[in-house]
């Protein structure tokens, strides 16, 4: 029994390191190409390390190339969408939990609908409806688009935290003198901490990775985010690999700084909506 059980917990831990050694791996070729000399990414063949390291890729991109614009408006877009549609899924996903109303199970279905089409059948009546706007070739634009893809989603994932939280909470504050309001502002919100950390997470990493729109929507190097400035590394005949690649190292860090910030907020609060009896 003993043997059986150690042999469980190898091949258990044997697993997950596969997996963690799946999962990095593009990382990590990501990381080599980016420090691998021009003159060496073909000529040693696939190797696990360079013979010879150059910072020069990084160097370029930073300095001689139009990825710093493309870097900011990605921050903004995403930031902006994270914020927008966290503070709109709090609000509906709170509604929808707790209240009952005559159109709310044809507002979820309505929801649920704009979830099965796909993207591309829906650029050009976009395109069509931002154009007289003039939101198109617009950082605005795109955090409306994004705003109005990722907000049902998110509404049903803060849903889901708000169902988890006792009434008895909100019953008991008001019973004190708080308003609803006043209750889901000081009560029931911070216990939802760690579902808003993972909406904010879900939704920056959608904005900051997006290309169809990003694509379809800017036309210039000005309102051009960073999936859509990796392109510009890809010429008629050829493909810089290096400089594309210490573009992308470089895009991963935001994405890690902001998982760094909210990562006390994901892993807390398993019965933050207990209540003691």
């Amino acid at each position: 029994m003993t043997s059986s059980r150690i042999a469980l917990t190898v091949a258990h831990r044997l697993a997950i390191l596969a997996y963690i050694v799946v999962a990095l791996f593009p990382l990590y070729w990501l990381l080599k190409v980016a420090v691998t000399p021009n003159n060496l990414l073909y000529s040693e063949g696939v190797r696990l390390w360079p013979s010879r390291m150059t910072f020069e890729h990084f160097t370029y991109v930073i300095a001689h190339s139009a990825f710093p614009t493309f870097f900011r408006n990605s921050l903004i877009v995403a930031g902006s969408t994270a914020f927008v549609v966290t503070v709109i899924a709090s609000l509906s996903g709170y509604a929808l939990s707790r209240f009952n109303f005559r159109a709310k199970y044809w507002i979820v279905a309505l929801m649920l609908l704009t979830q099965m089409f796909p993207l591309v059948m829906l650029v050009a009546p976009i395109f069509k409806i931002l154009s007289p706007l003039g939101l198109t070739n617009s950082l605005t634009g795109l955090v409306v688009v994004y705003s109005a893809f990722n907000v049902p989603f998110a509404t049903f994932l803060m849903q889901s935290f708000f169902d988890g939280i006792p009434k008895d909470l909100e019953e008991a504050a008001m019973i004190d003198g708080a308003t609803q309001f006043v209750a889901f502002r000081q009560i029931i919100l911070p216990l939802t901490l760690p579902g808003i950390a993972a909406t904010l997470g879900f939704v920056f990493t959608a904005a900051w990775s997006e290309l169809l729109f990003a694509l379809m929507l800017i036309s210039g190097n000005d309102a051009a985010t960073f999936p859509v400035g990796l392109l510009s590394f890809v010429s008629k005949f050829s493909v810089n690999f290096g400089q594309m690649m210490a573009a992308g190292v470089l895009a991963l860090i935001p994405a890690c700084l902001f998982f760094l910030l909210i990562q006390r907020y994901l892993v807390q609060g398993l019965t933050a909506g207990a209540v003691k009896g």
